[in-house]
């Protein structure tokens, strides 16, 4: 199996990804949240309007990605890394396309269309990968290191 194929393996059954992202004086932020994805491998999820990291993507768009099994054991994991730029999804074409990606991958309801536009508490982001990595295990000097390989996703 190639790093591409391994990636995409990854993306496709792992739920949650992990983002991080950073305020306008560097300060970072990190939060898992459920997902969904395109076929160019685009991310998108719900978070109230006014979180942290809600509020670092509309001020700086900048934002990492991690998605990974955490259950398994330690050394034996593979994990997808993308540097990404994040928007707040206002578009109403744009907003219906992400909540009917996000409703397919979940078997319980997701929240309502009403919920995540206008006057909503919630609202669909998009993360659009610039670059992306997958760890690629090696050694330097006997010892173990993960270091990370490019992978492309589409």
């Amino acid at each position: 199996m190639t790093n591409n194929e391994r990636a995409k393996g990854i993306i496709q059954n792992i739920i949650y990804v992990t983002i991080a992202t950073v305020d306008e004086s560097g300060q970072p932020w990190n939060t898992p949240v459920y997902s969904a994805y395109d076929q160019d491998y685009n991310f998108y999820w719900g978070s109230y309007r006014d979180s942290q990291h809600s509020k670092n993507i509309r001020s700086t768009g900048r934002i990492f990605l991690a998605i990974y099994d955490s259950t398994v054991e330690a050394g034996t994991g593979y994990g997808v890394y993308a540097k990404a730029k994040g928007f707040e999804l206002n578009d109403p074409a744009q907003i219906k396309f992400a909540h009917q990606l996000l409703e397919a991958r979940r078997q319980s309801p997701y929240w309502e269309i009403e919920q995540v536009q206008d006057d909503g508490p919630v609202r669909l982001y998009k993360a659009v990968p610039e670059q992306s990595w997958i760890n690629d295990g090696g050694t330097v000097d006997g010892s173990y290191i993960d270091k990370l390989t490019e992978v492309k996703l589409p």
